[in-house]
């Protein structure tokens, strides 16, 4: 069917992963400080990921040419990471920063576009911002406070600058109350929002979607379509929109099917996983 590439944050290793088989093999070897969010430029193959000490790193297609795009510290403590690669942008973000950042693909114009560091009655754990997602076609993104309370959010603005990130107009609340909200990913076509949430059971550790709220409007409470794993990472979503791949901070990687509410284990690591996602360039 194809490949993963998933962070082990403890080695430091960018892992590629066959879907069918389960042999894992290294893509980038470490040490890669503390890795946290992976994306992949469909066109180019070259694979991006935030790294702990406040850098961006790049590859090419194959694991070489590797190159910091954005210096240590450039990028604040970044976390998961995405793209609009028809736009040209990356995503990410700063989760002690308590902000959403993007900058160019060679690492320019790094640029807040929110900051959440002063919201006011709201103590520092609510308001670290953790994974994100972006709809080119309306031009917005989409990002999680985790808070690990469960008074976890989902959150949306427009995807361009504002004169000041602390005070957004067009800032959305769409989904709050959640346990622990980590990665997201987008289903443009069905019009779903998917997330990984942590926390206890019966809600945490699991893979929920919701629809995609219509502008103004919260969003509606959201399906469980799979549950059990050990405080889980990703999503990734296939084109097909499927199936949905899931890691995990004991290092396991598992297959959701959509349609049939099943989970399928597809790889065990032996170490944690934190970034996961599908290669979509043909090599």
């Amino acid at each position: 069917m194809g490949k993963l590439l998933a962070l082990a944050a403890r080695r430091g290793d960018i892992l590629e992963v066959d879907i069918d088989t389960g042999t894992t093999t290294v893509f980038v070897s470490g040490p890669n400080r503390a890795p946290d969010g992976l994306t992949e430029d469909p066109k180019t193959g070259r694979v991006y990921w935030t790294a702990g000490s406040g850098s961006i790193e790049r590859v090419d297609a194959d694991g070489g040419g590797r190159t910091t795009i954005v210096p240590v510290g450039g990028a604040g403590t970044p976390g998961l990471l995405t793209a609009d690669w028809v736009e040209g942008k990356l995503y990410w973000c700063d989760r002690e920063g308590m902000r959403v950042m993007s900058c160019d693909p060679d690492g320019e114009n790094v640029e807040t576009l929110v900051d959440r560091s002063a919201v006011p009655g709201a103590d520092e754990q609510s308001r670290r911002c953790a994974g994100l997602a972006v709809d080119h076609g309306r031009g917005q993104v989409y990002w999680t406070q985790q808070d690990p309370g469960g008074r976890g959010r989902i959150f949306r603005i427009t995807a361009a600058p504002a004169p000041d990130p602390a005070h957004r107009a067009d800032l959305e609340i769409l989904w709050s109350g959640l346990p622990e909200p980590i990665g997201l990913a987008l289903d443009l076509d069905d019009e779903y929002v998917y997330w990984t949430g942590r926390g206890a059971p019966p809600a945490g550790n699991t893979l929920s979607r919701a629809p995609i709220p219509a502008p103004g409007v919260a969003g509606r409470p959201p399906e469980i379509l799979a549950t059990g794993f050990a405080e889980a990472t990703g999503p990734a979503l296939t084109a097909d929109r499927k199936h949905v791949y899931i890691g995990d901070l004991a290092g396991g990687i598992h297959e959701v099917d959509v349609t049939e509410r099943t989970t399928r284990p597809v790889a065990r690591t032996g170490t944690p996983l934190t970034g996961l996602l599908i290669r979509t360039h043909e090599r």
